[in-house]
């Protein structure tokens, strides 16, 4: 019994850190009411979240009050790149989208409808 633990302790110690999600790190989203974010996605359960990490106007980059507050949340991996059942946040508008997304190498289709309206954008990876 105690070479079985010991095997399993070695097994546990030598498996290292789960292998990233492929849509983790920073996107830069596209322009809405003349401003446009930095979106820093990551684990959240296990589902992905991203969060308004940096914020841009046309003079530049602006400290806006909605830094540090989530975008988009809930987002359920689906395999091949595809995520759903999310929710995001325009933050122009103040609405909460049902949204899903689809990865493509280094680009995220990011789409989101309450009722019949439906809006979407094409986010480009930054880091």
């Amino acid at each position: 019994m105690k070479k079985l633990s010991m095997m399993l302790a070695a097994l546990v110690l030598s498996a290292g850190p789960a292998a990233a999600d492929p849509v983790e790190g920073v996107w830069k989203t596209e322009v809405d009411d003349g401003a446009y974010a930095y979106i820093t996605m990551r684990p959240c359960g296990g589902d992905i979240c991203g969060v308004i990490s940096r914020t841009f106007n046309a003079s530049g980059e602006f400290k806006s009050e909605n830094i540090g507050k989530p975008l988009v949340w809930d987002m359920t991996p689906a395999g091949g790149g595809s995520y759903s059942d999310g929710k995001i946040w325009q933050p122009s508008t103040g609405k909460v989208y049902k949204s899903k997304m689809a990865l493509s190498g280094n680009t995220l289709n990011v789409s989101g409808c309450v009722g019949p309206f439906c809006k979407q954008q094409t986010w480009s990876r930054v880091q």
